[in-house]
C-alpha cells in the first residue's frame, strides 16, 4: 500500500482542489486566531470564510471514519507524517462546505462503507481491526479490480483518495515531503568570461569591484545553489 510518489504526481496534476487550499489553511489559520482576514481576500470573501469555518458537515464518527482512510492513503513514513498529522481531515471538512457537490458522494460513500464492513466482518468500517480495514480498501482501491458490486465504493474512494492527496501535497507537510523549494534567492556572478570576448565586451572595474565577485566567476549557478 505504498503510495505516496504516485499520489504526489496526483496532487501536482489537480489544480482546481488545490488552488482552494491555497487559501483554505490560511483560512482555518486565520478563523482559529481570531484574525480580520488574510492577504488576497476580499471583505465578502472574508465573510463566507468564517461562516463557513462556524459550521459543521461530518459527524464526529464521519470524520474519524476520514481520518482513518486519510492515514491509509497516507501514512506516516521516515519522510513525513500522516495525512491527519497534515490535517487533511479538516481541508475536507471545509472543502465539502465550500463545494457542496461533494457533499452527497461523501456522505454517500462513507456509508456505502460501513455497510460493507458490516457485511463483511460484522462491525462498522472504524471498529474494524486495521487488518480488516485495509482489506476492506484494497477491495475499492484499485479499479480495475473491482468487483462490480463494489462500484460505489470505488467512485468513493476515489474522491476520498484525490482530496487526501491534494490535501496532504498542498500542506506544510506534504511540500516538505516533496522537497519542494520553489523560487529562492541566488547569486548571479555575470556572464562568462569567453562569451564576453565573443562579443569583445568586458566588465568595467566599478562594476567588477561592486557587483561581482571575480573568485566566483565562471562558476555555473543553479537555481537550488
Amino acid at each position: 500500500m505504498n503510495r505516496r510518489d504516485s499520489l504526489k504526481a496526483l496532487a501536482v496534476g489537480t489544480v482546481s482542489v488545490g488552488t482552494i487550499l491555497a487559501t483554505s489553511c490560511d483560512k482555518k489559520d486565520d478563523a482559529s486566531k481570531g484574525k480580520a482576514g488574510v492577504y488576497g481576500r476580499t471583505p465578502e470573501e472574508k465573510l463566507i470564510d468564517e461562516k463557513l469555518m462556524s459550521e459543521t458537515f461530518f459527524t464526529a464518527a464521519e470524520l474519524s471514519t476520514i481520518t482513518i482512510l486519510a492515514d491509509i492513503i497516507i501514512p506516516k513514513d521516515e519522510n513525513s507524517g500522516s495525512a491527519s498529522d497534515a490535517k487533511v481531515p479538516e481541508f475536507i471538512e471545509f472543502i465539502v462546505k465550500d463545494q457542496p457537490r461533494y457533499q452527497l458522494p461523501m456522505r454517500g460513500g462513507l456509508k456505502w462503507l460501513d455497510v460493507k464492513s458490516l457485511k463483511l466482518f460484522k462491525k462498522s468500517f472504524a471498529d474494524a481491526s486495521k487488518e480488516q480495514q485495509i482489506e476492506l480498501v484494497e477491495l475499492i482501491a484499485f479499479p480495475e479490480k473491482a468487483a462490480p458490486e463494489n462500484s460505489a465504493g470505488v467512485s468513493f474512494f476515489n474522491t476520498m483518495r484525490n482530496l487526501t492527496a491534494t490535501g496532504f501535497f498542498t500542506s506544510k507537510e506534504g511540500i516538505a515531503d516533496m522537497a519542494y523549494k520553489g523560487n529562492q534567492p541566488n547569486a548571479w556572478d555575470g556572464v562568462p568570461d569567453k562569451v564576453l570576448k565573443q562579443f569583445g565586451l568586458e566588465y568595467d572595474q566599478k562594476t567588477l569591484d561592486e557587483c561581482l565577485k571575480m573568485e566566483d566567476r565562471g562558476k555555473i549557478m543553479t537555481w537550488d545553489s
